[in-house]
């Protein structure tokens, strides 16, 4: 028995008092049109149990009832699927590659310009702590200003966000290169600046890796904060050669030139999850901060135990250098930077392929990570006792501190989308890193004053070695804690079936109605069938343009 109605048979099976009409289809790309000639419905798949057939037709709903029964987050997120591959999508993970490399290559390289920079001042006596200074500022305003550049996201968007941010680096780390003697005015063009700019390029471009990516979003991840790794491996020698034979104020223009890529990666962060609708019922605050966060016991446990591991985190990639330099004068500090550049990348493309196995618990991966990353810190100043072979001790320890290095960035992006889901998940990242700001800003200037304070950096390193493992302990919190779902999970099976159970409900109210005049309609034995048995398993996300929102 052939179901398919003609043409001149479709008829609309619902009419409310709007005129939003439900019809249906059994042809994929049909158009679905309302009697008022727009095409504002959104598709759901439905199922005909109808005698002895089972046929998948294809029918619409107004956006109107899909909001009634739905809130927005699940209305975005549950029809939303990413490509998980195709150009744009690889050329989005090379983009954020080099916007992760820059950033941190840069940053985590600082330790060659600290050591000039203590030279050019060596007549003060706090030299060290002045010149950690300037890159703890712009390790602090990268991390900081995350919460910022995770609503900046959310408000204007990802790639314009982005691309300010590179514009703010790039024009700090060019005027750096003029005041390379006024080291105050270094805190704000070399410290705020580029270190502000970072922040509003860096969210972003974890989060649009959300929107291209699900299936391999640990293996992305590693891909893409490996970044970081490999130039972290070269960026030492390359600014070593370049402080030897041009100077500080030709080195800042390198990096100047090298920041102005940033703009580029952003143009490439085209988002494409659907925005959310705006409640004009929410608060100023709700609209602007995604409050499901800080109601999930586990996000809240995890913003705080993260900033408390990382006091001691970033002094090594600081002091490193000059550590190698008091104890070993014949050995260049900068390859032990490049060590832990090699085997963290390493460990972010492992550990995020693992991350990526059915079953895998990554909260407890980035804690074995802050546990290994503190003992291998404290194992630093017991280089000496391993004479004659201290110097390959240190790499030793350096080896290892940076494949636990990779696996604690790797699964930032992550645990984020698992904890909040993918429409907190922006400022979930954003907020922990802008609470990371104040301890990775505050651990390397007391490691410099405990130095100049005691000559040698021992009780520094084993001080900084505390935190991670501390940390560590506090996530142990999380697994026992009871997290609420994310809202797109949390309303999920309800709402859905709430919406079944609505469609369901008026298609047979209807067809009851219109089954009076089925002996006089040849066509509504076939449509009162679809109405017998009728059960809806998915719908598809619809855009918001300008406000009015438009089946895709």
């Amino acid at each position: 028995m052939d179901l398919k109605p003609s043409a001149s048979q479709t008829q609309p099976l619902i009419e409310d008092q709007d005129q939003s009409l439900i019809q249906y289809s059994e042809e994929e790309g049909s158009s679905i049109v309302s009697s008022s000639g727009s095409s504002n419905l959104v598709p759901i798949m439905m199922r005909d149990n109808s005698e002895e057939t089972s046929v998948s037709r294809r029918v619409s709903i107004s956006p109107e009832a899909v909001i009634a029964n739905s809130t927005k987050e699940h209305y975005v997120t549950k029809g939303f699927t990413p490509p998980d591959g195709g150009f744009w999508a690889w050329l989005v993970l090379i983009a954020s590659f080099l916007t992760n490399g820059i950033i941190f290559g840069t940053i985590n390289s600082f330790g060659v310009i600290f050591v000039y920079l203590c030279e050019q001042y060596h007549d003060d006596k706090a030299a060290a702590t002045k010149a950690s200074l300037v890159g703890s500022v712009a390790v602090g305003a990268t991390f900081f200003l995350s919460p910022v550049s995770g609503i900046l996201a959310d408000q204007f968007g990802i790639r314009k966000t982005a691309f300010f941010g590179g514009f703010v680096a790039f024009l700090g780390m060019l005027l750096s290169s003029f005041f390379v003697n006024h080291i105050d005015i270094l805190y704000l063009t070399y410290g705020v600046m580029f270190g502000g700019g970072s922040s509003l390029c860096y969210t972003p471009s974890l989060v649009i890796l959300g929107h291209y990516f699900k299936r391999r979003m640990g293996v992305v991840n590693g891909l893409v904060t490996a970044g970081s790794s490999l130039f972290t491996v070269m960026m030492p020698y390359i600014l070593e050669g370049l402080l030897s034979s041009w100077g500080l104020v030709n080195c800042f223009r390198f990096l100047a030139f090298l920041t102005f890529f940033l703009m580029l990666a952003a143009l490439t962060f085209a988002p494409l999850m659907p925005p959310l609708p705006v409640d004009d019922s929410q608060t100023c605050v709700a609209k602007i901060v995604n409050v499901h966060n800080w109601k999930n016991p586990k996000y809240v446990i995890w913003a705080l135990a993260v900033p408390c591991a990382l006091f001691g985190y970033f002094v090594p990639y600081v002091h490193i250098v000059k550590y190698v330099k008091d104890i070993l004068p014949e050995k260049n500090g900068s390859s032990l930077v490049m060590c832990i550049g090699v085997t963290s990348g390493l460990g972010r493309i492992v550990f995020g392929r693992i991350a990526d196995l059915p079953g895998v618990n990554r909260i407890f991966l980035q804690q074995i990570s802050f546990v290994c990353i503190g003992i291998c810190t404290m194992l630093l100043t017991a280089a000496p006792y391993f004479a004659p072979y201290t110097f390959e001790a240190m790499i030793a320890f350096a080896l290892v501190m940076g494949v636990f290095d990779g696996c604690f960035i790797t699964m930032f992006g992550p645990i984020a989308f698992d904890i909040c889901g993918p429409v907190g998940a922006s400022q979930a990242i954003g907020f922990i890193l802008g609470m990371c700001s104040f301890p990775l800003t505050i651990g390397p200037p007391v490691a410099g004053m405990l130095y100049d304070y005691l000559g040698n950096y021992t009780v520094a390193f084993l001080a900084a070695g505390c935190p991670p493992i501390i940390g560590s302990l506090v996530m142990c919190a999380i697994h026992y804690a009871r997290g609420t779902r994310t809202p797109s999970d949390q309303h999920s099976s309800d709402e859905e079936d709430n919406l079944n159970g609505d469609v369901s409900q008026n298609l047979l109210s209807h067809s009851q109605e219109n089954g009076s005049n089925s002996k006089n309609d040849p066509g509504s034995g076939a449509r009162t069938g679809l109405t017998n048995t009728v059960t809806a398993t998915t719908f598809l996300a619809p855009e918001e343009t300008n406000g009015v929102i438009k089946g895709n």
